[in-house]
């Protein structure tokens, strides 16, 4: 899907629902600086629609309609995407830590650079979306699905992992530290670039047909206590 370019820009000020309405009655818009702090905007139909540089915290885009969006720069803790259509969004260098994509439709859409600490992603629909250079420290991603997908400076530690797919996936400079793992399944998974520090000893069996390195082995044995002599 090709999404065509905003067709009017809107700068620095403070953006009410009655204000976003009028401005989608126009057209795609490209928001810059603009306060939408705590605004209900759900169930909106917003694609296409850039925002840069927004203050975007405990604002609802619960429902809305949010395809080939882009969100660089903002910042949204708190804020709601639950159930929304952020197909083929891209979220640039933007905190939006605790924020909830319960529900989301994430398809092919890009997270880089991004704070997702604390944020909600469960039964999130995630096919073809990527992931980099981003923090999901302490996130919820149960049942996730990271299969084959190339996963670069992920910080998953202390993440809500359980039953997720990382088969056939390569982890480059990522961290699983602490994180729950009950149920993932490894099979196939390059984990030379991760770090897998505080293994449970019901943990290790997890990795079964993955790929660790010498190294990594070593740790592991000594998390859960071992001795090789």
């Amino acid at each position: 899907m090709v999404t065509p370019s905003p067709t009017r820009s809107i700068t620095e000020v403070t953006l009410t629902r009655p204000a976003v309405e009028a401005l989608a009655a126009e057209g795609r818009a490209l928001v810059v600086g603009c306060d939408i702090e705590g605004v209900d905007l759900a169930g909106l139909s917003l694609t296409g629609w850039a925002f840069e540089r927004c203050l975007l915290r405990r604002t609802s885009f619960k429902g809305a309609r949010l395809e080939g969006s882009r969100w660089s720069g903002c910042r949204g803790a708190f804020a709601d995407f639950s159930g929304s259509t952020l197909t083929e969004a891209v979220f640039q260098a933007g905190d939006f830590n605790n924020a909830s994509f319960r529900h989301s439709l994430l398809a092919s859409a890009a997270f880089r650079s991004c704070k997702l600490t604390g944020a909600d992603l469960s039964e999130a629909k995630t096919l073809g979306a990527s992931f980099e250079e981003t923090l999901l420290v302490a996130a919820k991603l149960p049942g996730f699905s990271f299969r084959k997908m190339q996963l670069q400076r992920l910080d998953l530690g202390q993440a809500d992992l359980r039953k997720a797919d990382f088969r056939d996936a390569v982890l480059e400079d990522c961290s699983l530290r602490d994180a729950n793992l009950t149920g993932a399944r490894f099979e196939g998974a390059d984990l030379r670039g991760a770090d897998l520090g505080g293994l449970r000893l019901g943990d290790a069996a997890l990795f079964r047909g993955a790929t660790i390195s010498r190294q990594q082995a070593g740790q592991m044995l000594a998390e859960l206590g071992l001795k090789v002599s």
